[in-house]
């Protein structure tokens, strides 16, 4: 049914038999229903059942670690980096800038042909081993994430990329097909280079 619900003890009848509620929610609301579900018994006399015993005191998770189970890590290398044309699809979502970092070293760059604004594929080559490439991490939340990832058009993908330090995080990538003809660029270690190194060649 796409729904989410919580079971929620409500007390008892005047026959003392136990009473409760179900609050249902949207998909995905597990969290929002579940403080909710919380405040709600300790509406009433707050005992664990008919037993007299008090519930224990709630206790609420630090808003920096509700955050981080909210926030996907995305790991960007061409027109999406900061100052660049295609930045503003991250901001413009709450996006936030962490650092840069590097791939590991079985990943090929490529630029490709014939895009506008300019844009480089990422391609893990297994067995390849290259200097790595530059990338900036940036975060932001899942539901915003979600909509970055459905406007992302072909022949881009998001997919798991490793770092040069063993973590995992999401990236672009290129389906392999479409760098067929275009520029290999794996050795300048990342596209801020390349559009330095196409620059000064004009």
């Amino acid at each position: 049914m796409n729904l989410a619900a919580v079971a929620v003890p409500a007390g008892f009848t005047r026959e003392g038999l136990p009473f409760g509620v179900t609050v249902v929610g949207p998909a995905l609301s597990d969290f929002a229903l579940s403080r909710f579900a919380d405040a709600l018994s300790r509406a009433l006399p707050a005992t664990v059942g008919n037993t007299g015993i008090p519930i224990a005191p709630a206790v609420e998770r630090p808003a920096s670690s509700r955050g981080a189970q909210r926030d996907v890590l995305l790991a960007v290398a061409g027109a999406h980096l900061s100052g660049l044309p295609l930045n503003g699809e991250l901001t413009s979502r709450g996006a936030r800038l962490v650092r840069t970092a590097r791939t590991a070293s079985d990943y090929r760059f490529y630029a490709l042909a014939g895009t506008a604004p300019a844009k480089p594929a990422l391609v893990k080559t297994p067995g390849f081993s290259g200097p790595g490439i530059e990338v900036e991490l940036w975060t932001l939340g899942r539901e915003a994430f979600g909509a970055f990832v459905a406007g992302v058009p072909a022949p881009m993908v998001i997919g798991n990329v490793t770092l040069d330090d063993g973590r995992v995080v999401k990236s672009f990538l290129c389906e392999p097909y479409a760098v067929e003809g275009s520029e290999e660029i794996t050795a300048l270690g990342g596209f801020r280079a390349y559009l330095a190194k196409r620059a000064g060649s004009r």
